[in-house]
């Protein structure tokens, strides 16, 4: 009578006939009285025990059927389609081959677990290997005294060179490089640790070094303060027209408009002063008066172009003017107008000494009054050849006047002793003002012995 033989869930796996077997599983089924079964149960027996150990798995499986691939020493599960791993890592330097996802794998050289996804295999920890040493974020628990705190500690290659904290507290058990611990991310102080990159905003910069590590990472210390009297090597460029401003109260701009530049003291009526040091001694060469608005210039000015004065000039400390030139040009452009030199007197007008254009003459007066400079060429030595011109002597010292036409002329009376004027034709002068003390004129009579005194004069005049 057959054999039919069944699994656990019902389902026939084969029906055999007596007398024969059936190699339609993994393992040898025979029927009612085959001969020489008694191997093919041993032999059945032993790859139940080994889990049909064997580089190549069973062939016709059954669904739950268990096999020891001797490939990679894994005992695995027949699920229906194929082997599948139990669990459990496997250890060994290199990665396991013919892997399945879920499986894991202890990387014996490096000490660290591997997760296979699948297609590859993912590293699940740690993220150091063996001979790299402790790497990467650790959390701890610290000490202090207002209890323990949780951080997170960052290290590489076996040395913590950051602390993540979300506080500040002090650690009551000394940890190296970090004696106070801040909110936020700490540096190892021990290892002159920096952020370096790109950072948006910062509390503070540390001013204390001033080597850049290259030409776009600059030193704190090569930074301008503006807090503090600073100091630059470089050029200082302010790509803008509004340009300086200098003092508390923003005294002094320079600015510029439309490319013109503007050098201004903005306080109302207060100077603006340049100073040099001379020898050790400060000295202002140069300065605005803000309530006048008047310059002052101390010292020696050389012009190499014009001076052109649209104003007065006032001398007040030197009283002699001193010019190299031979001569001094003034009107340069206006040669239609009267020029020449005013001298300040008691009067409103002053007095002048100008050249008179409409005349074509030189001038000179005061007080508004001004009359002709006679020069040499304009007098002559023969009055009436040439009339109206003023007379010279000759080379003898000789006034030569043909014609004298008096005009001054005028009575001289005995008692005039300094009258230079010229008497008139039959004007009676006397010669000898006084006789004897009295007053004489010429007389008829002849003087008695009481008239005059020795060498006195009588003029008589006969009947």
């Amino acid at each position: 009578m057959a054999y039919t033989i069944n699994q656990t869930d019902g389902t026939v796996v084969a029906t055999i006939t007596d007398g024969t077997i059936n190699n339609s599983t993994s393992l040898t089924l025979f029927g009612k009285s085959y001969s020489g079964f008694g191997e093919a149960l041993n032999e059945n027996l032993v790859k139940l025990l080994e889990h049909s150990s064997s580089t190549a798995a069973p062939t016709a499986p059954l669904k739950g059927e268990i096999w020891f691939d001797a490939n990679t020493n894994q005992i695995k599960v027949y699920d229906g389609t194929s082997f599948k791993p139990t669990g459990g890592a496997k250890s060994q330097a290199t990665a396991p081959t013919s892997a399945s996802a879920g499986d894991l794998w202890v990387d014996s050289d490096d000490d660290q677990l591997y997760l296979y996804t699948g297609s590859a295999w993912l590293l699940t920890g740690p993220v150091f290997s063996s001979g790299q040493t402790l790497s990467g974020w650790k959390v701890e628990t610290l000490a202090s005294a207002g209890g323990n705190k949780v951080v997170s500690s960052m290290y590489a290659g076996n040395t913590r060179v950051a602390i993540l904290s979300k506080e500040t507290f002090t650690p009551s058990v000394t940890q190296t490089g970090f004696a106070s611990i801040k909110a936020g991310i700490t540096l190892n102080s021990t290892l002159g640790a920096v952020f370096s990159g790109t950072t948006t905003s910062a509390t503070a910069l540390d001013v204390s070094g001033t080597t850049n590590t290259s030409g776009t990472v600059i030193a704190g210390g090569n930074f301008l303060r503006a807090d503090a009297a600073d100091t630059t090597t470089g050029a200082l460029t302010i790509d803008n027209d509004t340009g300086l401003i200098v003092g508390d109260a923003q005294e002094l701009t320079i600015s510029v408009s439309s490319n013109h530049v503007t050098v201004a003291q903005t306080s109302q009526d207060k100077n603006l002063s340049f100073t040099i040091n001379d020898g050790g001694v400060t000295k202002t060469p140069l300065a605005f008066t803000g309530s006048t608005g008047a310059v002052a210039i101390t010292g020696d000015v050389t012009i190499t172009g014009n001076l052109n004065i649209s104003g007065e000039y006032n001398s007040s400390v030197s009283n002699v003017s001193t010019y190299d030139d031979a001569f001094i040009k003034v009107n340069t452009g206006n040669a239609e107008a009267d020029a020449g030199l005013i001298v300040e007197t008691g009067d409103t007008d002053d007095a002048r000494l100008f050249y008179d254009v409409s005349e074509n003459y030189f001038a000179a007066g005061q007080g508004a009054s001004y009359s002709q400079v006679i020069r040499l060429a304009d007098a002559v030595a023969d009055g009436n050849a040439s009339k109206e011109k003023v007379l010279k002597t000759s080379a003898a010292g000789l006034v030569t006047v043909t014609n004298v036409s008096l005009a001054a002329v005028g009575s001289i009376t005995y008692t005039d002793t300094s009258n230079v004027s010229v008497p008139t034709i039959g004007a009676v002068a006397t010669l000898s003002l006084k006789w004897g003390g009295s007053l004489k004129t010429v007389s008829t009579s002849a003087p008695t012995g009481g008239d005059g005194s020795d060498g006195d004069f009588w003029f008589v005049r006969e009947a």
